[in-house]
C-alpha cells in the first residue's frame, strides 16, 4: 500500500510538470555568432575555455579581431553571464511544478500518569491514587505534494522576468564583442601610426645625418661658421630622441594588442597592414537607423525597463489571493516498519485546498508597487535619453570622418609641398645661395607634414571603427 501511494504522489507530481518540463528542456537559442571562429558560446558549465593556440604567418586585422572573440577573457565572462541566465529561466520555470516534501517524526514519551488503585481492607473496598511510569513511541511519515495554483501572478511575472534578463545577457553579449572588436581596432591602428611614425623618425634622422655630413664638410674647409655644425648636431639629436620614442610606442602597443588577443606579451608577432583611406559611404540617415535598429545598449535599456514592470507585478502580487493545492499521504505506527501489527498503526489520504489573502501590511505592498513602479518610469526616461545619445554620437563620428577625409587631402598636399621646399633648401644650400637654417627648416616641415598625414589616416580608420561601434555592426575588416 505504501508503495502504491508513493506511486500515485510521483504520478501526479509528473502529470502537473509536463507543461513545465516541455518548456525547460529546449534551452531557448543563443544570439550572435555562429562559428567557434567568431566567439561562438560553448556547451553551458564547460567553464572559462582555453586560449587557443596562437596561428604561424602575418595576422592582419581581420584575424587579429577574430583571434580577440575567440580567446579573450571579457567574451568568456560574457558567454558565462548568458549561461546563468538560462539556468535562471530554467529556475523560475521549475516553480511552476509541483513541489515533493518527505516528512518522518519520531515521538517518544516517558510520562508520570495517575492511576486509581482498588485495595480490599478488613472485607471493605479501599480506593486510592498511585503515580505509575508510562512510555510512548510514536512514528509517523507524511508525504506531501503542493500544487501553487494562483500566485498573484508572481509566478509568472518571476518566469517572464527570468526570459527578458536573458534576452538583456544576450543583448550584453553582443555590446562585450562589439566593445572588444572597437578596442582591437583602435590598438591595431595605432600600432600601424606608431610604426609609420618610425619609418618617419629614421628618415627624419637620415636626412639630419646628411646635413650634418655636408654642413661638418663646409665647416672644416671654412666655408661655414661653427654655429651650423651645432645647429645640425643638435637637430639631429632631437630626431634621434624622437626615433626612441616612436619605438618605444610600436613595443607597447605590441604589448596591448597581444593582451588583447590572450597571446603571451613576449611572443613576437607579425601584424601587418597599413595605413590608408578606405572608402566609406554610408549617409547618416542610414547610420542613425541602422543605430536605432540594432544597437545592443538600446536593447540594454528596452529590456531593463520591461523587467522594472514585471518587478511591478511582482511587488503587487502580495495583495492578490494565494491558491494551492496539497495531497498528503500520512502513515503512523509505533513500530520504524509501520505495520499493520502495530498498536498505533494508522494511514490516511489527505487532500487541501488552500486560500490565503493577506487583510492588510500597514501599505507595505502597495508602497513596495510604487516605488517599483517609478523606478520603471525612471528607467523609461534613461531609454529615451540613451536614445538621444546614441544619435549624437553616431553624429559626431560621422563628422569625424569627414573631417579626417578632409584633413588627409590636405596633408597629402603640405607633405608634396614639404619635400619639394626640402629638395630646394639643400640644392641651394650645396650651391652655397642657402642657409643651414633654411635646411633644418625645410626638413621639419617634411617631418612634421608626414605625421600630419599619419595622424590623419589613422583618426580616419579609428572614426570609423568608431561609427561601426555606435551603429551596432561587427566589421572586423572596416570594409563597406
Amino acid at each position: 500500500m505504501l508503495l502504491r501511494s508513493l506511486a500515485l504522489a510521483l504520478m501526479l507530481a509528473s502529470v502537473a510538470a509536463l507543461p513545465v518540463q516541455a518548456q525547460i528542456m529546449t534551452p531557448p537559442k543563443l544570439s550572435g555568432p555562429a562559428t567557434p571562429a567568431s566567439g561562438a558560446p560553448q556547451a553551458p558549465g564547460t567553464g572559462p575555455v582555453q586560449a587557443p593556440p596562437v596561428e604561424s604567418g602575418p595576422m592582419d586585422m581581420d584575424k587579429s579581431v577574430q583571434r580577440a572573440l575567440v580567446a579573450n577573457p571579457q567574451i568568456q565572462s560574457a558567454k558565462l553571464q548568458i549561461y546563468g541566465a538560462i539556468e535562471g529561466v530554467r529556475a523560475a520555470a521549475a516553480n511552476f511544478a509541483p513541489v515533493g516534501t518527505v516528512n518522518w517524526t519520531s515521538n517518544y514519551t516517558n510520562s508520570k500518569v495517575p492511576t486509581t488503585v482498588q485495595q480490599n481492607v478488613n472485607g471493605s473496598t479501599v480506593n486510592g491514587i498511585s503515580n505509575r511510569w508510562g512510555e510512548g513511541y510514536l512514528v509517523q511519515l507524511d508525504l506531501n505534494v503542493q500544487q501553487p495554483l494562483f500566485t498573484g501572478f508572481r509566478l509568472l511575472s518571476s518566469f517572464q522576468r527570468a526570459r527578458l534578463a536573458q534576452d538583456q545577457a544576450e543583448a550584453l553579449y553582443r555590446r562585450a564583442e562589439l566593445t572588444l572588436i572597437r578596442s582591437v581596432q583602435t590598438a591595431y591602428l595605432t600600432l600601424l601610426k606608431s610604426r609609420a611614425d618610425v619609418k618617419s623618425n629614421q628618415d627624419s634622422v637620415a636626412r639630419l645625418q646628411s646635413q650634418y655630413k655636408v654642413t661638418r664638410a663646409f665647416y672644416d674647409v671654412g666655408l661655414r661658421p661653427r654655429l651650423d655644425v651645432l645647429q645640425a648636431e643638435s637637430d639631429l639629436a632631437s630626431a634621434e630622441q624622437a626615433l626612441l620614442a616612436a619605438q618605444n610606442s610600436v613595443d607597447i602597443q605590441l604589448a596591448q594588442l597581444n593582451a588583447l588577443l590572450n597571446i603571451a606579451l613576449d611572443q613576437q608577432m607579425d601584424y601587418t597592414g597599413e595605413l590608408n583611406q578606405i572608402p566609406f559611404s554610408l549617409t547618416l540617415q542610414q547610420a542613425l537607423d541602422e543605430a536605432y535598429r540594432q544597437r545592443p545598449d538600446i536593447a540594454i535599456a528596452l529590456k531593463s525597463v520591461e523587467i522594472a514592470g514585471k518587478d511591478s507585478i511582482i511587488a503587487l502580487s502580495k495583495a492578490l489571493p494565494q491558491v494551492t493545492a496539497n495531497y498528503d499521504y500520512i502513515r503512523q505506527g509505533d513500530k520504524f516498519d509501520f505495520r499493520d501489527r502495530n498498536v498505533a498503526f494508522s494511514e490516511r489520504h489527505q487532500f487541501q485546498l488552500n486560500l490565503t489573502w493577506q487583510a492588510w501590511d500597514w501599505g507595505s505592498t502597495i508602497f513596495s508597487y510604487r516605488q517599483a513602479n517609478d523606478n520603471t518610469k525612471k528607467l523609461q526616461a534613461d531609454l529615451a535619453r540613451l536614445r538621444l545619445d546614441v544619435g549624437a554620437e553616431v553624429k559626431t563620428q560621422y563628422l569625424n570622418i569627414q573631417d579626417a577625409a578632409k584633413r588627409i587631402n590636405v596633408a597629402k598636399v603640405g607633405l608634396n609641398a614639404a619635400n619639394e621646399g626640402y629638395r630646394m633648401a639643400v640644392a641651394r644650400y650645396q650651391a652655397q645661395v642657402g642657409t643651414n637654417t633654411d635646411v633644418l627648416d625645410a626638413q621639419s616641415r617634411v617631418s612634421r607634414a608626414e605625421f600630419q598625414l599619419t595622424q590623419a589616416l589613422t583618426d580616419y580608420q579609428i572614426a570609423i571603427a568608431n561609427l561601426f561601434f555606435s551603429i551596432g555592426r561587427k566589421n572586423a575588416n572596416l570594409t563597406m
